[in-house]
């Protein structure tokens, strides 16, 4: 029998804030399939990856110029258009968000984001420093799905890991909140989200 949830914790990118590297580039690189090569091959998800870890951004610029030095105003275009890449908020999850703080849930953050960016997010986005707080992965130094973040997000804030519901939209990071003791659902879409928190007592099945 699980238990009745007490805390729910919310993932950032792609759940409440919408998230394209593409959109960074579209005036630095007009060729469409030359954009698309650029991405999955010089600044590529795993290389984004390690400034979600902590990696500075002009250690992470430099070992991309040192391997492709004819890309480098494209590598450093990628921090400098940051802001292009989330363009929006995802305002059907961020209105579940604020109804769910409206009732007196206890809810906070846990992202896998660079510590410099989600600082501008937070500018951009103001729901963001709602809730009780978030852990930022570039801030802490580790990463989802690892478990040592899951950990520490559970001690900061003090949850109960089994009355604690995980909203990501990674199926590698639900599974690892489940793996450390949480309950966790894959955010699918704010309609999927809504009946997801009904079958967890969260909100009322419509």
């Amino acid at each position: 029998m699980e238990k009745p949830i007490r805390h729910i914790v919310f993932d950032v990118g792609k759940v409440l804030i919408h998230y394209d590297p593409s959109l960074g580039f579209r005036d630095v690189i007009s060729d469409e399939d030359e954009r698309a090569w650029f991405l999955a091959n010089v600044c590529t998800g795993a290389w984004n990856v390690e400034q979600d870890r902590g990696r500075p951004w002009a250690e992470a610029e430099a070992v991309l110029i040192a391997a492709h030095p004819e890309w480098e105003r494209e590598i450093r275009a990628f921090r400098q258009n940051w802001r292009l890449m989330v363009p929006h908020a995802l305002d059907d999850t961020v209105a579940i968000l604020t109804a769910l703080i409206e009732e007196g849930r206890d809810i906070t953050f846990l992202t896998n984001f660079a510590a410099d960016t989600f600082l501008e997010a937070q500018q951009m986005y103001p729901f963001l420093t709602a809730g009780r707080g978030v852990t930022v992965s570039g801030r802490v130094k580790l990463i989802k799905p690892e478990r040592e973040i899951f950990a520490l997000h559970t001690a900061t804030f003090d949850l109960d890991p089994e009355a604690t519901l995980f909203i990501d939209d990674s199926a590698v990071n639900v599974e690892g909140a489940r793996a450390f003791g949480w309950q966790a659902v894959l955010f699918e879409g704010a309609d999927k989200l809504r009946a997801d928190l009904a079958r967890h007592g969260v909100l009322p099945a419509d």
